[in-house]
């Protein structure tokens, strides 16, 4: 189904009803009180009502969807943007209208639908801009420790509380620390999250040969956990699977035999590109001040820092703490991320 088809096609339909019926006043059907015949009788919503209390909301979500759908703006500037123009239509009805309506006169259907969403929205937007935001897995990039269709939870204080939208750290915590699972606004195209593993702090030398890692001088110490069986269009894959310990917990991480430890053509042109040396089986890089080298867990199935570079400071997004849903392995619900 084509998804921004059907978007035009809401937001046209309820454009017209609601020109239709604000514009041109129909009321057909509408049983006024002065047609009651006794005081039982119930006055029953004109049918523009009926029709509004449709088309608003319908016009609101799709078009919200919409400015997502064409990456005009990310999720957390729709949600602003929704909070804002709910909260502006509530308090102009409050401030400037409220008190002219008479008893017997119904409150618009724009302002009823404004007072019911603004509430939600908000607090929607405060929770995941300064609390917690979930995501879903939508690769295997950090196979085995996320899988396809993880539902995650993200820590958005663990490193600081930071604007919604503008992303600007305005309180200071904790600083990621090697280990981490951490989501972040990929660097090439900033309207897209990644997860990826911290591996490179600012100031480490990190390398990369035979698919070892070293850091600053010390090689990681890795243990065979046997191999991992991975379906992918029909065909099997099998990967050799280790435990590492970057930070303070191990973690598992694998790797694919059959490719080398670096594809050099996928290499690109990323800022701080004179930090890092490249050859045909190692890559060095030292990190710089304010910036951190990524990695995923899946080492021959992820683009990751290896190829795109460091991602800075400012685009943190949070730490990935729990998975909260699989609906594919029930199993995963409440399991924490290591």
């Amino acid at each position: 189904m084509n998804w921004e088809t059907v978007g035009w096609v809401v937001i046209g339909a309820s454009i017209a009803i609601i020109l239709y019926f604000t514009l041109l006043g129909e009321q057909s059907g509408k049983k006024s009180t002065a047609q009651a015949s006794n005081v039982g009788d119930v006055i029953e919503p004109p049918p523009a009502n009926a029709w509004l209390e449709i088309a608003w909301p319908a016009l609101f979500i799709a078009s919200m969807g919409m400015i997502t759908f064409r990456e005009v703006l990310d999720f957390a500037g729709v949600l602003l943007v929704a909070t804002v123009l709910t909260g502006l239509v509530w308090l102009i009805d409050a401030k400037l209208f409220r008190a002219k309506r008479t008893a017997d006169k119904a409150e618009p259907v724009l302002v009823e639908m404004a007072k019911s969403f603004f509430p939600v929205i908000l607090i929607v937007f405060l929770l995941r801009s300064f609390l917690y935001e979930p995501f879903k897995i939508p690769s295997g990039s950090m196979v085995p420790s996320l899988l396809i269709g993880d539902f995650i939870l993200v820590s958005k204080f663990e490193y600081g509380i930071r604007l919604p939208v503008l992303n600007k750290k305005i309180v200071e915590n904790n600083q990621p620390k090697r280990g981490d699972v951490m989501v972040f606004r990929y660097p090439p195209d900033p309207a897209k999250a990644y997860i990826k593993r911290v591996v490179g702090l600012p100031g480490d030398t990190v390398t990369y040969r035979d698919k070892r890692l070293t850091i600053n001088g010390a090689v990681l110490e890795v243990k065979p956990e046997g191999r991992y069986t991975e379906s992918e269009n029909g065909q099997l894959r099998f990967f050799d699977t280790f435990t590492e310990k970057l930070g303070e917990t191990p973690h598992r991480m694998m790797t694919d035999p059959r490719y080398p430890s670096l594809g050099l053509a996928n290499v690109e042109t990323f800022p701080h590109r004179q930090n890092c040396e490249y050859n045909a089986d190692a890559m060095t890089c030292k990190v710089p001040d304010g910036h951190y080298l990524m990695l995923g867990d899946s080492r021959d199935n992820s683009l990751d820092g290896r190829y795109w570079g460091f991602v800075p400071d400012e685009n943190i997004v949070g730490k990935a703490i729990l998975v909260w849903m699989n609906f594919g392995a029930f199993s995963r619900m409440g399991m924490s991320i290591k």
